[in-house]
């Protein structure tokens, strides 16, 4: 199992507040969702608005081993809105949705449990 989905590591080297402020997640809701068949893992592209502040960014997630595209649409998200714009295939995934692994190392989304607007930062 690769060290980030262990969950019998340690937890990471400590860090200063501010470092952790750089990182931008923010709430946002999926808008649409389709499969992505030439990733090399399961994978779904979403199209994910998060308000005005931010828009409407694309991400390349590996949760189609959980999700079906049809039960995401309307669905909150967490993701990082500030890391540069990463190419996968032909695909140009521009923020990282955030998940969980599970038991079998399956990505399990994590979202808000109350509703919030989208583009709220997390803190």
């Amino acid at each position: 199992m690769h060290l980030l989905h262990d969950p019998a590591a340690p937890a990471a080297a400590p860090i200063a507040f501010d470092d952790f402020l750089k990182v931008d997640i923010r709430a946002g809701r999926i808008l649409a969702a389709e499969p992505f068949p030439q990733a090399r893992k399961p994978s779904l592209k979403l199209t994910i608005d998060f308000g005005a502040g931010v828009g409407v960014k694309r991400s390349s997630a590996q949760i189609a081993d959980l999700y079906a595209p049809e039960a995401l649409v309307g669905r909150m998200v967490a993701a990082v809105v500030n890391f540069p714009p990463r190419q996968i295939g032909k695909f140009m995934s521009e923020v990282l949705t955030l998940g969980f692994p599970d038991a079998e190392g399956r990505v399990v989304l994590f979202q808000p449990d109350a509703e919030v607007p989208p583009g709220a930062r997390l803190f």
